[in-house]
């Protein structure tokens, strides 16, 4: 048992008189060298406190009634130090306080607990760090977890100390089993825990990570754009529907800029601006990751730009679920043998575009705005991979030949 001794103190804030000319009293518990400063909602008259004797006097029914409260919040801390004790963990003044108040413990915190901590907190910064949809996905995911600790452990939560590496391994198995979900998917899901885990431990409710040996299953995601002549096929199509033919060129747009779905719905003027290069550039923002976007206009999406340049919105606005049908009958028309989606123009960009073009992947990942270097090298290796075979083919010629 710690036998370690707390101190309660009681002290007045003198600089904080109100309309009654009385000021706050505030307790004090000490414990450990450390202390945690709370208030009691009580005030006193100033002039009526004795600070040795820690009560309010002389004695009145305002004064009595003071003291006895005082009395009981100094019962509760007590009882709830003692109570610390007894289950002999470690706890820290913090700790004694949220025992106090008849919360959980830092280290009796709940797994769903710090999500909601987690999920509150981005709430309040959505619009300004982070997008509406991604928040959605955030709650999403906490809906998920509290339905995988129900059918998995048979509770409405599991103690945060009590979480193994067991806990990922029967989540992999639920999403998979239960929610049919592929392991992409299940990886997305086990990182945000992870992140959840991290904060709990950053709050100071777990020591250690319990998730630190995990390593996440590998997936194989296979890449698909449009080669150069899937690219002239769509180019070249004859298409009669007006809508068909604006969904085409907005799409063969985003093949020679890279835009997102959401970037190219946003394009207006302001993003077309003459770069230091006197050439013309996209600039804007990414809304996924916050991060600055600058694209130079190769010529043919200067010649689509100019097509619809005419209004503040630059391209025609359209729902991505009607933008994703009529790609896919486009495609249908021009003979191309793939699933397509408009993210397909931005996976073009990178590999046909750029990359089969000997453009060096940090540039290319500056020009998709993704967050981080490694995101680019994870979604391309293999394209790079391959196009570091066609050099050395072409390099074992040229030696060949002396």
């Amino acid at each position: 048992m710690n036998t370690n001794s707390i101190r309660i103190l009681y002290v007045i804030d003198r600089a904080k008189l109100n309309k009654q000319d009385k000021c706050p009293i505030r307790c004090r518990i000490t414990y450990l060298g450390n202390r945690r400063p709370f208030s009691t909602g009580l005030f006193v008259n100033p002039n009526q406190w004795n600070s040795k004797k820690q009560k309010a006097f002389p004695p009145s029914e305002n004064n009595n009634h003071i003291n006895s409260q005082l009395s009981l919040i100094s019962q509760k801390i007590n009882k709830a130090f003692l109570m610390l004790q007894v289950n002999e963990v470690s706890f820290d003044v913090g700790d004694i306080y949220l025992a106090y108040k008849g919360e959980n413990t830092k280290k009796n915190k709940f797994f769903l607990e710090i999500i909601q901590l987690h999920n509150s907190r981005m709430g309040k910064l959505v619009g300004k760090e982070y997008a509406p949809k991604y928040y959605q996905k955030w709650k999403g995911t906490h809906k998920l977890l509290q339905a995988f600790i129900r059918y998995s452990y048979k509770k409405n939560d599991v103690l945060l100390s009590k979480i193994t590496l067991k806990f990922l391994d029967d989540l992999d198995f639920y999403l998979k089993s239960n929610k049919n979900q592929k392991q992409i998917t299940v990886n997305k899901c086990i990182q945000r825990v992870r992140r959840v885990v991290k904060l709990a431990i950053a709050e100071g409710y777990l020591d250690t990570d319990p998730f630190i040996l995990y390593k996440p299953k590998r997936y194989v995601k296979e890449i698909v754009y449009l080669d150069v002549a899937e690219l002239q096929k769509l180019e070249k199509v004859s298409l009669a529907q007006e809508r068909l033919i604006q969904v085409r060129d907005m799409f063969i747009f985003c093949c020679y800029t890279g835009l997102a779905y959401q970037e190219m719905k946003d394009l207006k003027n302001k993003h077309i601006v003459k770069g230091f290069d006197g050439n013309t550039w996209i600039k804007m923002v990414r809304r996924k990751t916050k991060t600055p976007i600058s694209v130079p206009l190769l010529p043919k999406a200067e010649e689509i730009l100019h097509k619809y340049n005419n209004l503040d919105i630059i391209l025609p606005v359209i729902s991505n679920q009607k933008f994703n049908s009529y790609i896919k009958e486009i495609a249908v028309l021009a003979g191309i043998d793939k699933k397509i989606t408009h993210h397909i123009a931005r996976k073009t960009f990178a590999t046909t575009i750029l990359l089969y073009n000997d453009v060096p992947m940090e540039i290319v990942s500056d020009l998709l705005g993704h967050s981080k270097l490694d995101v680019t090298q994870r979604h391309y290796a293999k394209v790079v991979q391959r196009k570091v075979g066609e050099h050395m083919t072409l390099l074992g010629k040229k030696l060949g030949k002396n």
